[in-house]
């Protein structure tokens, strides 16, 4: 550029990028898996109607989280990439707390079956040879 830049640039703004990344949020894939679970989608498939949401609220893909316009832009969707993509991302079960704390050692040892099988003599005897 030249000696003159414009003014109304974002040189004082510290987090940008926190800002645009807040309003751009979407579920996260173990949250989409809560609101697959059957009583939770048949609420999320009979919304009522919603002048706020795309579509009155009506059209709304439970796996993407998205609400679409109309039937045929919903439909469309289906058959798309990134939704199918959403798909195969869901078949994956989510991380639990439990394998969390055992990934971090937190979780309850696994010394094996309680009153197992103790050492018998046969076994501590040695061979004679």
């Amino acid at each position: 550029m030249g000696r003159l830049r414009r003014s109304r640039t974002h040189h004082s703004i510290r987090d940008t990028y926190r800002k645009y990344r807040t309003r751009n949020y979407t579920r996260d894939l173990d949250q989409i898996h809560d609101d697959i679970k059957p009583e939770n989608a048949q609420k999320l498939k009979n919304q009522p109607l919603d002048p706020d949401k795309p579509g009155l609220g009506q059209n709304y893909c439970i796996e993407c989280a998205r609400h679409f316009i109309t039937e045929a832009a919903f439909k469309e969707h289906i058959r798309g990439k990134l939704h199918k993509k959403r798909l195969k991302q869901l078949k994956e079960e989510p991380y639990t707390q439990a394998e969390a704390d055992a990934a971090a050692g937190l979780g309850k040892p696994d010394n094996g079956k309680r009153g197992g099988r103790s050492l018998v003599s046969e076994d501590v005897a040695m061979a004679d040879d």
